[in-house]
């Protein structure tokens, strides 16, 4: 019987303790410290709650716990608040049960926003949040305004609002503006008034946009005297405005002035001022007394000369004066057919347009014209034996070679070339030359035996059309077959050929010696110029960066490490030297424009200018008329009309087009 009944106690003991053990363990049945007796803590309220919109943009969040918390546990890691992906700065506090986060700065308007509260969280019987509190709310939408510009005008309205309520916007204009319109992301809003009212639906930033109010004035116009003419342009006009105002005279009036009070303000009739206020404007006319015009004519045109024509009032007394010129006599005055005065002074009263004649005589006579040259000759235009007086008689003067005319002697003088003498006496004339002295220059660069071509290439020499080559042409290594468009007639045996395109002679590579030992030569020479010339010291470098358009240039050195151009034309100026020089050091390719010209001027000679191209080539456009050697590293090309006075010396090819090359002496 004591046994059973231990036996039974010992059942009941144990159950209890099984109970109990179940009662620990549910206390916090997502514990993972199901030791501690106690309640879960979880978040049981939220300022603002759940999926709230119209949220304050100065909202402090809370969230209450059913337990009161370990404050340790609450902070910015266990508490937070993110829009989007970015965290909100805030400061996090927990007093008893409630946790708040006070935001660093306003949040933004119309915008969703993320409250979370972790499992970092603990109660005082340390039982964490089994998983995170997470909730949503919506802020209140706002309503900025803005004036454009600032000075225009002011708005009202702006504020936070609920989405769904109705809100007005309004402008007020400033003194001297007025409001036009609203505009919302550089958009006007049609029929915005400047009391906007709209259904709010979410933040909106919209700008009342104000103008300028332009003050006017008022132009008046008058005539005087009234029936002198009319006017245009009176009216109102915006302040600063540019008027004209014109007038129209009547049929026998004159404009005078414009006048505004006593003051003349223009004397043309079209006037024209800037507005900046009321303007009263007096169109003055004044009536036109009738004029008449005397015309006078000299008959022979040599037999003298007359005074007082002109345009003159009706009824004015007038006077012509006739003077005869030497070797005639006046005859009379005639109009029409009629004799008016046999006087060479003529008075008359002037009441309509008058055209007179002054008739003069010539006084019979024969003069002889004799002209002497020494290393010269004069030609006479006309050349006659004898001239009556008063005939005008051209001499021209024409040096012989090596001289050049100076002046006139005897009875002319001066340097006019030709020059006209009138005959009024028997004359004796003389012209007079001088010799031209010869100047002796050592060239810039020394062309060997290349200096006796005008084409000299390697490679190959075409052209196409109607060319003109004034001096020899040469190719080596390559054979005469490399000369294309020229028409070579070369008889057997031959050691050079010619064309009727070439004044002068062809030579080849593959022609009877001793050309081709001689061309060999006068390759090797052209190398040697090229390298000479490209290796001289320069004086001038990347002038104008190459682009030499309009420019003058010096005797000189002048060296670019890139191309050079010329558009429209340059000037070489030698400044009276007949020596003068220029070598070009072209590291890049020489490029002429269509039309171009190159100048030459006090002293600059062809022969004495070098155009040394490194790149890879020269061009020359269509028309260019061109100055000098080119000596260049790879091609020559002469496009249409293209001229050149000057030498073409090529380390590969010659391309011609139409094109015309004089070898300078």
């Amino acid at each position: 019987m004591n046994l059973n009944l231990n036996i039974m106690n010992a059942k009941k003991f144990l159950t209890a303790l099984a109970f109990a053990s179940v009662v620990l363990i549910s206390g916090c049945a997502k514990d993972d410290f199901v030791e501690i007796n106690g309640v879960c803590p979880v978040v049981v309220t939220t300022i603002p709650t759940n999926l709230a919109t119209g949220v304050p943009l100065n909202q402090i969040i809370s969230a209450t716990f059913n337990d009161k918390m370990n404050p340790s546990t609450i902070t910015s890691s266990s508490f937070f608040i993110k829009q989007g992906a970015t965290l909100i700065n805030g400061v996090v506090s927990y007093v008893d049960t409630t946790a708040t986060f006070t935001p660093s700065a306003n949040l933004s308007p119309n915008t969703v926003y993320t409250g979370t509260v972790t499992t970092m969280a603990k109660n005082l019987k340390g039982l964490y949040m089994q998983e995170d509190y997470v909730w949503t709310f919506t802020t209140i939408p706002q309503l900025l305004l803005f004036s454009n510009p600032i000075e225009g005008g002011n708005t009202s309205g702006a504020g936070t609002f609920v989405n769904g309520a109705t809100v007005t916007a309004i402008a007020t204009p400033n003194s001297g503006y007025t409001f036009f319109s609203w505009s919302e992301n550089g958009i006007i809003i049609p029929g915005a008034e400047a009391n906007y009212s709209f259904i709010m639906n979410g933040n909106r930033s919209l700008i009342a946009n104000f103008s300028a109010v332009i003050p006017q004035f008022t132009v008046g116009l008058t005539v005087n005297p009234f029936n002198g003419g009319t006017t245009n342009g009176a009216g109102a006009y915006n302040s600063g405005a540019s008027v004209t105002v014109s007038a129209f005279p009547s049929i026998g009036f004159t404009f005078t002035n414009w006048k505004e009070d006593a003051n003349i303000v223009s004397s043309n009739m079209d006037y024209t001022f800037t507005i900046n206020g009321d303007r009263n404007l007096e169109a003055n006319f004044t009536a036109v007394i009738p004029q008449f015009i005397v015309g006078l004519t000299a008959n022979p045109l040599n037999g003298g000369t007359t005074n007082g024509a002109g345009t003159f009032n009706s009824g004015a007394s007038v006077t012509v004066s006739a003077t005869p010129a030497s070797g005639f006599t006046f005859t009379n005055w005639k109009e029409g057919a009629n004799i008016v005065s046999s006087n060479m002074n003529y008075t008359f009263t002037l009441d309509g347009n008058r055209d007179l004649v002054a008739n003069f005589t010539a006084i019979a006579s024969g003069f002889t014209l004799n002209v002497t040259a020494v290393h010269g000759s004069v030609t006479k235009n006309p050349n006659q034996l004898t001239y009556n007086n008063g005939d005008d008689v051209i001499l021209t003067a024409s040096p012989d070679a090596g001289y050049e005319f100076s002046s006139w002697s005897g009875d002319a003088s001066g340097t006019s070339n030709p020059l006209t003498i009138t005959m009024n006496a028997d004359k004796n004339v003389t012209a007079n030359f001088t010799l031209i002295p010869v100047v002796s220059c050592t060239p810039a660069v020394d062309l060997g035996l290349a200096n006796g071509y005008a084409i000299l290439a390697e490679s190959g020499i075409s052209t196409t059309g109607v060319t003109s080559i004034t001096g020899n042409m040469g190719i080596s290594p390559q054979a005469a077959t490399f000369i294309t468009g020229f028409g070579l007639i070369l008889p057997a045996n031959g050691t050079s050929s010619t064309s009727s395109l070439v004044t002068g002679s062809v030579f080849a590579a593959d022609y009877a010696e001793p050309t081709p030992t001689l061309l060999t030569t006068t390759v090797d020479n052209m190398h040697t110029a090229f390298t000479t010339a490209n290796g001289l010291a320069s004086t001038v470098t990347e002038f104008m960066a190459g682009n030499l358009n309009g420019q003058t240039l010096v005797p000189g050195v002048y060296k670019w490490s890139n191309g050079i151009s010329v558009t429209n034309g340059i000037t070489l100026d030698g400044g009276a030297d007949d020596c003068a020089s220029w070598v070009f050091q072209i590291a890049g390719d020489l490029t002429i424009a269509d039309g171009a010209i190159i100048t030459l001027q006090n002293g600059a000679h062809a022969k004495n200018i070098f155009w040394v191209v490194a790149g890879s080539g020269a061009m020359l456009g269509t028309t260019v008329q061109f100055e000098g050697n080119i000596l260049s590293k790879t091609l020559i090309s002469l496009n249409t009309g293209a001229k050149v006075n000057g030498r073409l010396l090529a380390q590969t090819a010659v391309t011609l087009d139409a094109s015309t090359v004089v070898k300078p002496q």
